[in-house]
C-alpha cells in the first residue's frame, strides 16, 4: 500500500469483470482531486472489509464505497456518489437521485446480472501514479 487508504474513499469492485475494471479505469482517468483508492473484493483487504460489515463474502456483484470512519455505500447509492465527489459535470448525475432507491438498485441489479456478458475481459495497464491507487486486486 503506497498511500494512506484511510483518508480516501475505496472502491471496492469485482476484479474479475470487465465492466468493473472498466469503471474503475473511467473513474481512475478522473480523479483529479486524488480522492479514490481501489481494491477488488476477491483481495484479501476486500475480504475483509465484507467479513467486518457481515456482507456475504463469496458474490461480488455489488460495487461498494467506503470513506473509512464515516460511511460505506452500495449499489446506486455508491455510484452516484463516486460521480458527486469527481464533481464538474459528473454533479448532474445527483438527478438521480430523485428515483428511489429502490428503483435505481433494481436497474443496477439488471446491469449487475449481465455484466459478464457486456464487456470482455481487456487487460488494463495503469500509469505508476494509479498503481499507487491499488490497496489489493
Amino acid at each position: 500500500m503506497q498511500e494512506n487508504w484511510q483518508n480516501k474513499h475505496i472502491v471496492f469492485f469485482d476484479g474479475d469483470c470487465g465492466v468493473c475494471n472498466f469503471w474503475v479505469q473511467w473513474i481512475l482517468e478522473r480523479d483529479t482531486k486524488d480522492q479514490f483508492m481501489f481494491a477488488s473484493l476477491q483481495s484479501n483487504f476486500g475480504q475483509n472489509f465484507l467479513s467486518e460489515r457481515g456482507l456475504n463474502k463469496k458474490e461480488f456483484n455489488t460495487m461498494y464505497l467506503w470513506k473509512p470512519n464515516q460511511y460505506y455505500l452500495i449499489k446506486s447509492k455508491s455510484i452516484l456518489k463516486i460521480a458527486d465527489l469527481l464533481g464538474g459535470i459528473y454533479k448532474f448525475s445527483a438527478i438521480g437521485k430523485i428515483f428511489p432507491a429502490s428503483l435505481s438498485d433494481k436497474i443496477y441489479d439488471v446491469i449487475s446480472r449481465n455484466r459478464m456478458k457486456l464487456a470482455n475481459q481487456k487487460c488494463y495497464l495503469p500509469t505508476p501514479h494509479q498503481r499507487a491507487k491499488f490497496i489489493e486486486v
